[in-house]
């Protein structure tokens, strides 16, 4: 299974916060505001600092914005930052590690397309996207026969 850690998932998490508020922030702010702890927050926060990401503010009004607008910052961007270069295995172009038999592999090169698609793919979304809200789900007003006029769900 191809899946980003858990680390990298909070990135996103932070930064999308960070992108709605739109303000100087704390740590701690950003901490209760997306409810992940606050030693990983601090640890995101230099990470994504070292990479360009956010930007730091010392001081007694200090705090961390986003270095760059939410639409210049990529999905991409942001694993990198996090995991390094995308790559899915060893015998891409820019994968940290090199395979021992790259030179007799028939795959070799044919993984650069699937990793290319993926990079594409990720540097396609930016972290506006994922900062949307996505539209509440709908119940019809009345009932199923009518979906034009729909109400939201409340909550409980």
């Amino acid at each position: 299974m191809f899946r980003l850690n858990r680390l990298t998932d909070y990135a996103v998490v932070v930064m999308a916060q960070m992108s709605l508020r739109g303000e100087l922030r704390s740590a701690q702010q950003i901490s209760e505001d997306t409810a992940v702890p606050l030693p990983t927050v601090s640890k995101l926060l230099n990470l994504l600092g070292r990479a360009g990401l956010v930007t730091a503010q010392r001081g007694a009004a200090g705090g961390y914005t986003l270095s760059r607008s939410a639409e210049q910052i990529t999905v991409a961007q942001i694993i990198q930052a996090l995991e390094g270069p995308i790559a899915l295995t060893a015998c891409v172009d820019g994968a940290a590690d090199s395979c021992g038999v790259e030179a007799l592999c028939p795959m070799h090169g044919n993984w650069n397309k699937v990793n290319s698609a993926i990079h594409q793919a990720l540097n396609s979304v930016s972290l506006a996207d994922m900062s949307t809200l996505p539209e509440p789900f709908r119940i019809p007003a009345g009932g199923e026969d009518n979906p034009r006029e729909a109400a939201p769900l409340s909550k409980v």
